[in-house]
């Protein structure tokens, strides 16, 4: 990049980009203008790697049942986590959980209003605390999520690599430079806005582009190759094999405990494999074989599959009946059929359910 176009082109595009937003932005949300600083954190939060579509419903739902943070502190762990299921990325619920507490007890439910004070709460990073603080209090700290990073590397024709700690310092101070001080709300909503409808990942609208002009990616046939990643996503693949114990009317289930996908949430007797079992494998391990001394198999699931972000689920589930309860249950919750909407679920085993035409609500 040309270093003696760069003040024009900054200078061209924050004023293009705030006419933009004046004269065609017509995004609509429902979080869009607020300046309550909890409502903000609670949508920045949700639509951590989640989108506006699929996190709307999740954020009208927490600002009902929980109007102020003190009302999300002071709730039950488990309203949270029913509340939140189905998002997924579960750390964030915790965190919420973990923050509102701090919020509630060390500031008396009044929400920190600096960047230093937001930044040091539990699942907040440099965006969200700059999100909060220019949004709710307009002080000047620029937000840079995937959008703002892909409308500057096609703009300024910036090949750094947007993951590497290089890109990551390169593309934080030039949107800081890009920045009206007085604006900074304004300007940080209108270039969020901006590249989720016109400079989009996919097909973008360069032909009716306002920073078409001076956009380097454009003039340069770029705009598909930028912005550049420098890791390659891997994917680990895991077998969950469910076995659904039930006594009479009662089935049992337990928590997740360890620090892994869908820790908090609720699931039933589980065996983990490096690979997929048949039936016939299955029946021979240790566990199941254990379970079928005092009980029979009833049922066998269908293969179900999640696709999370870095981790691709395989689960089936094998539903055992129980002729009496044994001294391994008691590691268990013990519950029944129609209670089971009472616990928050992973979205494999939900699934599972409302197949069986369980009422989960």
């Amino acid at each position: 990049m040309n270093n003696s176009l760069l003040p024009d082109m900054k200078a061209y595009f924050t004023r293009k980009l705030l006419e933009w937003n004046t004269l065609h932005n017509r995004r609509e949300m429902p979080w869009k203008g607020e300046k309550d600083p909890y409502k903000i954190w609670l949508s920045e939060i949700i639509l951590q790697q989640t989108r506006v579509e699929q996190g709307l419903d999740y954020y009208l739902r927490f600002t009902s049942a929980f109007p102020c943070v003190s009302d999300l502190a002071n709730a039950p762990e488990e309203k949270v986590f029913k509340l939140w299921e189905g998002l997924g990325y579960y750390s964030r619920c915790r965190n919420l959980i973990a923050s509102a507490k701090i919020i509630h007890s060390q500031y008396g439910g009044v929400f920190p209003d600096t960047y230093e004070e937001i930044l040091a709460l539990k699942g907040v990073g440099p965006y969200t605390a700059a999100a909060i603080t220019s949004f709710a209090y307009n002080q000047p700290h620029a937000v840079v999520d995937g959008n703002v990073l892909r409308v500057l590397s096609r703009y300024f024709g910036l090949e750094t690599p947007i993951d590497s700690t290089k890109g990551k310092h390169l593309y934080s101070e030039l949107a800081a430079t890009l920045l009206p001080p007085k604006l900074p709300a304004v300007y940080n909503q209108a270039l969020m806005d901006f590249g989720a409808t016109v400079c989009k990942p996919q097909i973008p609208f360069c032909t009716s582009c306002p920073l078409q002009k001076k956009c380097k990616a454009y003039a340069e046939k770029k705009t598909g190759l930028l912005p550049v990643k420098e890791k390659k996503l891997l994917r680990k693949i895991r077998w969950f094999y469910y076995i659904v114990l039930t006594y009479k009317e009662e089935v049992f289930i337990k928590k997740r405990a360890q620090k892994d996908i869908w820790q908090s949430l609720y699931e039933f007797s589980l065996i983990e494999t490096e690979r997929k079992l048949t039936e016939q494998e299955l029946l021979r391990h240790p566990e199941v074989k254990d379970y079928l001394k005092n009980g029979a198999i009833t049922g066998w699931s269908k293969p179900y599959t999640q696709q999370l972000t870095h981790q691709t689920i395989h689960g089936r589930f094998t539903e055992i009946t129980l002729q009496k309860k044994t001294a391994s249950l008691h590691t268990f919750t013990a519950t029944t059929l129609q209670e089971l909407g009472a616990f928050a679920f992973p979205k494999l085993i939900t699934t599972y359910l409302k197949e069986k035409n369980v009422n989960l609500s």
